[in-house]
């Protein structure tokens, strides 16, 4: 069964980061950019999730999560709120919301959130009928990514990596074999509005690629002149 996401943000580069890799995980996503118009859909109850943000035009977010659940709607709701914005988590929570993540934020907080809001919820179907959480794993060769725990397996020997270099990784991973320039790369993993520069990310994919390359080169990041970066495998296919 495929879970329908709304997404509810009316920021343009936020809700394409959104809905792209929401998609890309294999969910249904449908994108609102207006707070009036996302009440009026979440009011159908035909969504398995509502990502929210909280400045909407037309209506905010405290609004909608109230009204929705004055209504008697429970669908799963995630809040987005500013960075040391400790009051609109609050409130957030208050109003009903089941999690919220801070901006800016990587894919993999992002999926992670998603997944356990869904299990959390009871309405992860897949692990319900097996009696239990089904575990992700993403292989490429003999290199093995559990994105839920946040563990990677290279030629059966666990990798110690930093938060963003797994997240990095997990991004790369996903794409086997296509360019991803250093942009695309700050926007997912450190967040749109990230400050910082391309710097950050060479630096990280730089340490990335030292601790994947010590096992026999099976894995290799590549860089693409003036442009980013690639995953590629001297053998196996992504599972």
């Amino acid at each position: 069964m495929t879970h329908k996401i709304l997404i509810i943000e009316d920021e343009p580069t936020l809700a394409r980061l959104l809905s792209y890799n929401l998609s890309q995980e294999g969910y249904e996503v449908q994108l609102v950019d207006h707070g009036s118009e996302g009440l009026r859909i979440a009011l159908n109850g035909l969504h398995d999730l509502i990502v929210l943000d909280i400045m909407l035009p037309g209506m905010n977010g405290f609004e909608i999560l109230s009204k929705l659940r004055q209504h008697g709607i429970q669908t799963p709701v995630i809040i987005l709120t500013a960075r040391n914005a400790e009051e609109e988590v609050v409130q957030g929570l208050k109003y009903g919301a089941d999690d919220y993540i801070t901006k800016p934020f990587g894919v993999a907080e992002l999926l992670a959130r998603v997944s356990a809001v869904l299990r959390r919820t009871g309405h992860d179907t897949q692990a319900n009928e097996q009696g239990g959480s089904a575990e992700k794993v993403i292989s490429i060769g003999e290199l093995s990514i559990y994105p839920e725990k946040y563990e990677v397996v290279l030629h059966g020997d666990p990798i110690t990596l930093r938060p963003k270099e797994f997240e990095v990784l997990l991004y790369l991973v996903q794409r086997p074999g296509v360019v991803i320039t250093r942009d695309d790369l700050m926007n997912v993993v450190w967040g749109f509005d990230y400050i910082g520069g391309q710097r950050t990310v060479d630096v990280h994919v730089s340490s990335l690629r030292k601790k994947l390359e010590m096992n026999q080169q099976s894995v290799q990041i590549e860089s693409i002149r003036g442009v980013g970066y690639k995953l590629v495998a001297k053998t196996g296919k992504v599972k």
